[in-house]
């Protein structure tokens, strides 16, 4: 695997708020994120997709949507692309993506939820390093949390090295691997493609609004598959919001014991206000004992 590295962060640099998946209901909130991004000195483009809509999703049909991703990557002028929102439509892109076009203009590319299918189908395809980090919708756009500001910005340009979590620990361990994942449910919508690297794999999970018995479902059929199976060498787990936590508990001790995988939960993985930025394709090490994840190599090339 070739892993490519994007440039990181400066001040000055543009970045591309982009609409790709869900429809944008309250388009004043891309604007206030807009601002806040000038007030930290950089220049912001808005992609017109972020004004359109057909049904429950962006843009004025997916193959618009297509478009301005490729013409956000391939555009010299924007450094950096942070996605709007989640919501669903970006497994409907995967077919249409130019993956070269990616793979020929690296850059930043961040956002979570829906969007960790772009996070992972991109470095599978590309070996692009992506970011799972806050969105302009649903956090700049809103009352920002200081944490989850610095987290982001110290993130992309290259400042941290080390992510921690105050949680509990369901296997003891120590391991090392590729750091990949995010949302749950987005993750396992891709199964029936070749989605998963062929790595030694640390697996970041986090979900909202599901119930135990399908968080059970869905990491069942994740680790149904063999490449699964033989790859995760650690799980790190964010927040699974509103979800039951006593039943969800019961849950990762059975299946982390069954599968004997480092696994401890307290990452700032989630839909909450309070997240850290972490890119998906970098080595680390994660330390459930101490719950860390370390990155051993830079994430960018300068």
């Amino acid at each position: 695997m070739n892993i490519i590295k994007p440039k990181k962060l400066k001040k000055g640099d543009t970045i591309g708020i982009l609409a790709v998946s869900g429809k944008i209901k309250e388009y004043e909130n891309i604007e206030n994120a807009k601002n806040f991004l000038i007030e930290q000195g950089y220049n912001v483009v808005i992609s017109d997709t972020c004004k359109t809509s057909h049904e429950y999703q962006a843009g004025r049909d997916d193959n618009d949507c297509v478009n301005t991703l490729h013409d956000f990557f391939s555009s010299p002028q924007i450094n950096a692309i942070l996605c709007a929102r989640g919501g669903f439509g970006a497994l409907k892109l995967l077919d249409k993506i130019d993956w070269e076009i990616i793979k020929n203009n690296p850059k930043i590319f961040a956002g979570y939820s829906d969007i960790t299918i772009l996070l992972n189908m991109i470095f599978k395809k590309t070996d692009l390093i992506t970011f799972h980090s806050p969105m302009a919708n649903g956090d700049f756009g809103q009352e920002i949390n200081d944490y989850t500001k610095e987290s982001f910005f110290n993130c992309l340009e290259g400042k941290i090295t080390q992510i921690k979590a105050d949680g509990e620990i369901y296997y003891e361990g120590r391991t090392e691997g590729i750091l990949w994942g995010g949302n749950l449910s987005s993750l396992v919508s891709l199964c029936g493609i070749d989605f998963i690297p062929d790595e030694e794999l640390i697996l970041f999970l986090e979900d909202l609004n599901e119930p135990t018995y399908k968080i059970d479902k869905m990491l069942t059929q994740l680790f149904n598959v063999e490449t699964i199976r033989r790859n995760v060498r650690g799980i790190a787990l964010g927040e699974f919001k509103d979800c039951d936590k006593r039943e969800l508990k019961n849950l990762l001790k059975k299946f982390s014991n069954k599968h004997k995988i480092p696994m401890c939960d307290g990452f700032k993985i989630t839909h909450n206000k309070v997240k850290d930025t972490i890119p998906v394709g970098i080595k680390a090490t994660f330390n459930s004992n101490n719950r860390t994840i370390e990155f051993k190599e830079e994430i960018f090339y300068n």
